[in-house]
């Protein structure tokens, strides 16, 4: 499998000087094309600073990011758009979804900003919808639908354009352990289908559904990284 992610040497620094915060520290990591990979640590450890980065939506102090062959430096802003659009999609652990509309307008809106035309994007929309199990509750608005209803709603909104690369930033810490191993087994089916899966987790047994396990401490990458016993 080719290399998709490559992240070299990557330092993000808070207050450069006396009191300078390493959030990362001289972090390097390769992911490959269709990997699932859990990256572990507890709260501070840099996990999300990292997930930041990852997801183009941070610059690294210093250090270089490869992402599918391109140094995402010498991007500009609207191609960086481009890739957050076309190739990642996000799963957050707070859902991000927008109480006033609907699943299905919820998951629809990403498809808006790619300029999919209304008919397309609807079928899209719903089939993601469908695809987490979601097909009964595309009218119903957040308020009306339980954690794990949302977190399915947010994992559609996130796979609804296809994107090859699923980051997902703790997308079980607000559930129950059923609603967390149900969001888990569609991660899963995700993965199996072909798309690359980023996990952030704190939860060693969450971590366990993913291919290989990278611990992250004190903003710097654990050398002993380790294969998962478990098959997703």
């Amino acid at each position: 499998m080719a290399a998709l992610v490559d992240v070299r040497g990557v330092y993000k620094i808070y207050n450069a000087g006396e009191n300078e915060v390493r959030a990362l520290d001289g972090v390097s990591l390769t992911v490959r094309q269709g990997e699932f990979l859990a990256i572990v640590g507890h709260s501070g450890s840099g996990k999300s600073t990292l997930m930041n980065i990852l997801g183009c939506l941070d610059n690294p102090t210093r250090g270089e990011y490869i992402l599918n062959g391109e140094p995402v430096a010498q991007l500009t802003d609207s191609r960086l758009s481009e890739i957050r659009n076309r190739q990642i999609g996000f799963v957050f652990q707070g859902f991000n979804l927008i109480p006033s509309l609907s699943a299905l307008e919820n998951v629809e809106l990403p498809l808006i900003y790619r300029g999919i035309k209304v008919a397309e994007r609807h079928r899209l929309a719903a089939e993601a919808l469908s695809r987490v199990g979601l097909g009964k509750r595309s009218g119903h608005r957040p308020a009306e639908m339980s954690g794990g209803q949302q977190q399915r709603a947010a994992i559609a909104r996130a796979i609804a354009a296809r994107p090859p690369i699923v980051l997902a930033d703790e997308p079980t810490g607000n559930l129950d352990s059923r609603s967390g191993m149900e969001v888990m087994g569609i991660l899963a089916e995700l993965h199996a289908e072909g798309r690359t899966i980023i996990l952030i987790t704190h939860d060693a047994a969450i971590a366990a559904c993913a291919q290989r396990i990278v611990s992250l401490s004190d903003g710097r990458i654990d050398g002993r990284q380790k294969e998962s016993s478990h098959e997703p």
